[in-house]
């Protein structure tokens, strides 16, 4: 296989750190502004927001394993 159709592959599946940096933000974002509109919701947003922030990151470390993956054995 090319080299650089492997180095394609593996970019875009670097790619998904980008989708999942945007989506932790935005989440935190909206966090904070729930949290400062009810202050006494802040251990339930808290919790949900750590749940919705590893599940996002989880994406993120996949597709770093999938691009390692291409590297390491189509490379």
């Amino acid at each position: 296989m090319s080299t650089i159709l492997v180095a394609i592959g593996a970019g875009i599946a670097v790619l998904t750190g980008i989708g999942a940096g945007l989506g932790i933000g935005k989440a935190t974002s909206s966090a904070v502004d729930a949290i400062a509109r009810q202050p006494e919701a802040e251990s339930k947003i808290s919790k949900s927001l750590l749940l919705g922030c590893a599940l996002a990151e989880a994406t993120a470390i996949y597709g770093f394993v999938i691009a390692l993956l291409i590297i390491l054995f189509l490379g």
